[in-house]
Parts: C-alpha cells; sequence; structure tokens
C-alpha cells in the first residue's frame, strides 16, 4: 500500500490475525508532492526482477521490498503530472516469455495522459479547466539506462482508463479532454475510446475506434471480462442520485467489444476444450492446452497463449493488472476433421513474473482470443 493524502509512506498488508507496527517514511512521495499534490494514487508495477517500479507525479523509482531502499532513480517524465488530480494512466506493458525463461526478462511501462499544469485543481475550483495531457511515455524499466520514449495519443485524455486486452494491445477509454479529478472539476468528456499496438512502429501505435454517447468522469471503470468484451461503468460523482447536473449520476452499465470481436474475424476464434484445460500450474513447467478451431489450419507462429491477472481497477489505474504473453513448445492438429488441436505451453518462471493467484488463461489465434478458462498458478 502506497501513498494517500499526507501519506508519504508505504507498508506491506501484513497476513490475517497480524498487524503492523508502523510504516515505511519513503521520501520519494513527500519530494513528488506539491501544492495541489499531483501524487495521491501512485503508479505500482511489479517488475520482472521483483522490484517495484512507483510512478509518482512526474517520476519515478525502484524500490526493492526486501531492502526497502530505491535501487533505481529514472528520469523525469517530461510534459506535465501524472497522478491524481492530475489523474492520468499507465500499465506495464506485455511480459513476453520463451522457453527458456532463465535471462532477464524485459518490462516496459506505459504512462499516458494527465495535466500539463501543476494547478489544474486549484484552477478548475474556480472554473478554469486546462486542456489535458495527449501524450504517453514508455520506458524500460530493465534497461541499464532507461530513458522515456514520447507518443501521442488521438486526443487528451484525463482520468481514462487503461486495460490490458488479451492479445497485448492496450485499450483507452472513458474520461475528459480538460480538468481533472474531483466532482465536478472536468468538461468535455472524452467518449473516443483507442486502442494502442505495443509491437506497431513508432508513430502508427494508436487507433480510434467507435465512440460512446455516454460522458464517463471522475469515477469511471472498466475491467476486462472472460469473454474479451470490456465492461464499462460507473463515473459522473454527484452528492447523491442526481440527474439534472451538467454530468448527471452515470447508472447505466455498457459493454465494449474490441475489434477482434468484429463479425469479419470472429470465426477465427478457437475454443479451450474446458474439460482438458488445467485448473492449477506450477512454474516453470510445460502445460497442454486443447483447443477447436474452425481454421484448416492451426499454426505456432499464428498462436499465443495470454495469461491475464484480473483488476481491481479506479481512479484511472488497474491495480495488479498484467498480461504474460507464454512460451510455446509446440501446436500439432490431433484431428484436423474435428479441428482439435494441442498446444504445449511453458508457465511463467517465477512469483516475480507471475504472482501467485488466478489468471484468466487465453489462446489467440491469428489476433482473435478464445473464451478465456481460469487457472491457479501456485
Amino acid at each position: 500500500m502506497v501513498g494517500g493524502r499526507d501519506a508519504f509512506s508505504y507498508e506491506y498488508i501484513p497476513r490475517e490475525g497480524r498487524s503492523n507496527a508502523k510504516s515505511y517514511f519513503f521520501d520519494f512521495l513527500k519530494k513528488t508532492s506539491d501544492k495541489d499534490e499531483n501524487n495521491l494514487y501512485p503508479f505500482v508495477h511489479l517488475s520482472t526482477d521483483g522490484n517495484l517500479f512507483i510512478f509518482a507525479n512526474d517520476r519515478a523509482v525502484l524500490l526493492n521490498p526486501k531492502s526497502n531502499k530505491v535501487v533505481r532513480e529514472f528520469p523525469a517524465l517530461p510534459g506535465g503530472h501524472r497522478n491524481y488530480p492530475a489523474t492520468g494512466m499507465s500499465v506495464l506493458l506485455p511480459i513476453k516469455l520463451h522457453s527458456m525463461n532463465n535471462r532477464v526478462i524485459p518490462a516496459e511501462v506505459l504512462v499516458c495522459g494527465g495535466s500539463g499544469h501543476r494547478d489544474a485543481y486549484t484552477q478548475a475550483s474556480k472554473d478554469i479547466f486546462y486542456t489535458a495531457l495527449e501524450d504517453c511515455g514508455r520506458i524500460r524499466i530493465t534497461d541499464k539506462k532507461p530513458a522515456w520514449k514520447r507518443e501521442v495519443m488521438p486526443s487528451p485524455r484525463v482520468m481514462g482508463d487503461m486495460m490490458i486486452l488479451p492479445t497485448g494491445d492496450v485499450l483507452l477509454l472513458n474520461g475528459a479532454q480538460r480538468g481533472c479529478s474531483g466532482w465536478g472539476f472536468a468538461r468535455e468528456p472524452n467518449l473516443g475510446p483507442a486502442i494502442y499496438h505495443p509491437k506497431a512502429k513508432l508513430g502508427s501505435r494508436f487507433r480510434e475506434l467507435t465512440a460512446s454517447t455516454i460522458p464517463r468522469m471522475y469515477h469511471s471503470s472498466s475491467v476486462v471480462l472472460p469473454d474479451g468484451k470490456i465492461l464499462v461503468a460507473g463515473s459522473n460523482t454527484n452528492n447523491g442520485y442526481v440527474y439534472n447536473a451538467m454530468f448527471p449520476t452515470e447508472l447505466r452499465v455498457e459493454k465494449f467489444l474490441p475489434p477482434y470481436l468484429d463479425p469479419s474475424v470472429i470465426g477465427r476464434r478457437p475454443v479451450i476444450i474446458a474439460d482438458k484445460a488445467p485448473k492449477q500450474i506450477g512454474y516453470n513447467n510445460l502445460f497442454k492446452l486443447y483447443i477447436k478451431s474452425k481454421a484448416l489450419k492451426v499454426e505456432k507462429k499464428d498462436i499465443k497463449v495470454t495469461m491475464y491477472a484480473p483488476a481491481f481497477t479506479t481512479h484511472g489505474v488497474s491495480m495488479n493488472q498484467r498480461l504474460l504473453d507464454l512460451g510455446l513448445e509446440d501446436v500439432i492438429t490431433e484431428n484436423a476433421f474435428l479441428g482439435i488441436h494441442t498446444i504445449t505451453a511453458v508457465s511463467p518462471p517465477s512469483g516475480r513474473v507471475a504472482p501467485p493467484g488466478y489468471y484468466m488463461l487465453f489462446v489467440v489465434h491469428q489476433g482473435v482470443p478464445s473464451v478465456s478458462s481460469w487457472v491457479q498458478i501456485k
């Protein structure tokens, strides 16, 4: 648990029945606080080396959770402020694994949106609403000399949600184009979702998608479902159920269908044979998945197996969200007539890469994911 109002500290949730004698003072949070705070909800990602990447305001450090020492300071991300109330978004990009997982596994972080103005909250209280940031910073946190690379979104966004899709792409939606977090402190809803392709060439990674008609400003929420759809809800906090406000209390819930569920490609969708799917796997082990496919041919180069840790979403960041792109040993056609194929995959190497717990396991064929199967890694 990191940060909070006037809480320049962090602590570890103890085992049941125990309590912490004290928290750990974290000078980094004090240094990144300002008049409007702008660091109340730090972005925290578990790196593949077991350290914690912690981003607050416009800076980041790598914290060793065993020694409780900062082991690396990252360059400042230029452009503005990224944490509540200048609420940006962040994800740990998909972690690519291989059959042999005994090397340093690269980890990259993406930070998008926020406010270019330190006093966005103060000014919004005076009905002055600054245009939000429309840039992103991307950094490989496992590099010896990490550096931010700037990218530009299709539109400015503050208070948005960002989710990793089963394919490894990233979805951005909700939020506003002006203002900051707070009750009524934003204007101009950003109704247009965008998808980010991490492996595309720089400058061509973003793609705009079909817009919603429902403003989802402060306290919106989105979550990836086991069938690959996105549940979108919430927003527009008021003092009770208020329907005559500029942005009324929003009770409608939507499902968003990413491009991989378009009728033109849905025929590629594989089906995991549920009664043969593993319910539990260990670390660095081979395991098998059996799928059905309508495709005449299923080749290894067209297959991905991904594990998604479902997220706790609030204030522009999905806590504990991560996607593992597993190493593949083989893909074999068992029965061409019935369209049955066997996939042999390699589980993640350690809890640093995939913390113990439950994951949604997807098989992706030519960019189209299956409905997931739940698996526990321990």
